[in-house]
């Protein structure tokens, strides 16, 4: 490249002309989104919630009366909780075998509903002092590069001026991060909590379906051997 720039030219007019500003803009655009997946998720979990009445009366209702009045006392709840009850319900005469690969898929559907967008906010936590830091790295450059081409007297005003904006832009990025992780963590350690508890229930309806299956069973051989 005689005649043109080499690579190392270009890359530092590039930085130059486009600076750290957009970065700052980036980060705060990202935690503008991050705020509204923590938002949606926190209505979606609140709204699950007001459900768990329902399950319970559901629970009371299998051990007193069976399963149709089980069904009826579930009503068209909506949670993790009520969808396994609702599976179990709907097989129940499939036997506990058929019960138990109906809960699991069910657990496995409902959890990538319940983590939905916490991939997002994991993401941005971990890289948002990287992107923070590439915003600091592209101001001090252009720091630096004014103190090449300014006068001296003036120079070091200008240097540390564009410094000073440049590590706003590592501190932006520690403060998107920070918050994201933090909720990250909270978020999906309620997740854990509802398939836990969705399994729990799972596995007690399972419990009472295999109690009652011998019993079933006890029952058509007394009728056989009357009848013969």
């Amino acid at each position: 490249m005689h005649n043109g720039k080499s690579i190392d030219a270009q890359a530092l007019d590039v930085m130059l002309r486009v600076g750290s500003r957009w970065v700052l803009w980036l980060l705060i655009i990202l935690s503008i989104a991050a705020a509204a997946v923590v938002l949606e998720r926190l209505w979606f979990y609140a709204r699950e919630r007001r459900h768990r009445g329902q399950v319970a009366k559901m629970l009371a209702a299998l051990v007193s009366s069976g399963p149709e009045a089980a069904r009826k006392a579930l009503g068209s709840a909506k949670s993790m909780e009520a969808a396994v009850a609702r599976a179990c319900l709907d097989h129940f005469a499939d036997g506990p075998a058929a019960m138990q690969k109906h809960v699991d898929a069910v657990v496995e559907t409902d959890r990538l509903h319940y983590e939905r967008g916490l991939a997002f906010l994991g993401t941005l936590g971990a890289n948002a002092p990287f992107v923070g830091l590439f915003g600091t790295v592209l101001g001090i450059v252009r720091a630096f590069h004014d103190l090449a081409t300014t006068n001296t007297a003036i120079a070091s005003q200008a240097v540390m001026a564009g410094i000073a904006e440049a590590l706003v832009a590592t501190a932006i990025g520690l403060l998107v991060a920070l918050p994201a992780v933090a909720t990250y963590n909270v978020l999906m350690r309620h997740v854990e909590t509802a398939v836990a508890a969705a399994n729990t229930l799972g596995h007690k309806i399972l419990a009472y379906a295999m109690a009652a299956q011998p019993n079933g069973a006890a029952t058509q051989t007394a009728g056989k051997r009357e009848a013969q």
